[in-house]
């Protein structure tokens, strides 16, 4: 599959989960993919085992360093088409004992992870007359679950940004689009198991029904299928459609 050859794609916290299945996704379509994430052991590896061609260390709630990634990507292969904001991060606890820096965090990593990276590609893809901007949201953007209320509000914002670049951009030949995932088989979803387990005592069979009830299918969703859907939005055959919220979640919503 060539579908994306020619084409630079850049995946924020591309070293594992969605991110690393967005990455192999792209590379298999033959973009050339760099990866941008904090543990360099992590893209490392990725890098070795196919998944990706080059990456760089970065945080993507820092402007200047996703600035610097990119600046970095750029000198290596060229100037990118695709960026796929993925990296993200959760927390969990009722709101009363959600001070202001667990809102703060949650929109560093997840709103301002986005804003950052598509405030660096922005303008070369503009005058370039093309380019794929696609975030890796979650449903927790389009509904509310209790106990993630920080959370909850930081992807609701992305995809709020979304839908407001992608009119700007409209007449650009720049995409502007999310991704949103249910509850996924990746380490995040494991630590929230974990933290079910430890809070009330379930066993992990009885932790994970608590978050598949959500999926009307009843189960996890694979990191391969939000793959499949951003690897669509980055087609040149899905020019027409920006400013969408793509929901992955076995019909949750």
């Amino acid at each position: 599959m060539t579908a994306l050859k020619g084409r630079h794609a850049l995946v924020t916290g591309g070293g594992r989960g969605i991110g690393r299945a967005i990455a192999a996704s792209l590379v298999k379509a033959g973009a050339t993919v760099t990866i941008v994430g904090r543990n360099s052991a992590t893209l490392e590896q990725a890098i070795m085992q196919g998944d990706a061609h080059g990456a760089a260390v970065a945080d993507v709630a820092d402007y200047q360093r996703v600035q610097a990634a990119v600046q970095e990507a750029v000198s290596r292969y060229g100037p990118i088409d695709l960026i796929v904001a993925n990296a993200g991060g959760a927390a969990s606890a009722p709101f009363m004992k959600s001070g202001p820096e667990v809102f703060r965090q949650m929109l560093d990593v997840n709103l301002l992870g986005v804003t950052n990276v598509a405030h660096a590609v922005l303008g070369a893809m503009t005058e370039q007359g093309f380019g794929r901007i696609v975030a890796v949201a979650s449903t927790a953007g389009l509904k509310g679950y209790p106990y993630v209320s920080a959370y909850c509000a930081a992807k609701h914002a992305v995809i709020g940004f979304v839908r407001a670049l992608a009119l700007e951009t409209a007449r650009t030949g720049v995409t502007i689009n999310a991704v949103c995932p249910g509850f996924t088989d990746t380490d995040l979803v494991a630590e929230s198991l974990g933290t079910i387990m430890a809070k009330t005592g379930r066993t992990r069979e009885e932790a994970l029904g608590e978050l598949v009830k959500h999926n009307p299918q009843g189960r996890l969703i694979d990191p391969s299928e939000v793959a499949g859907a951003v690897l669509w939005l980055c087609s040149e055959e899905a020019r027409s459609v920006t400013g969408q919220a793509i929901v992955v979640a076995g019909g949750e919503i």
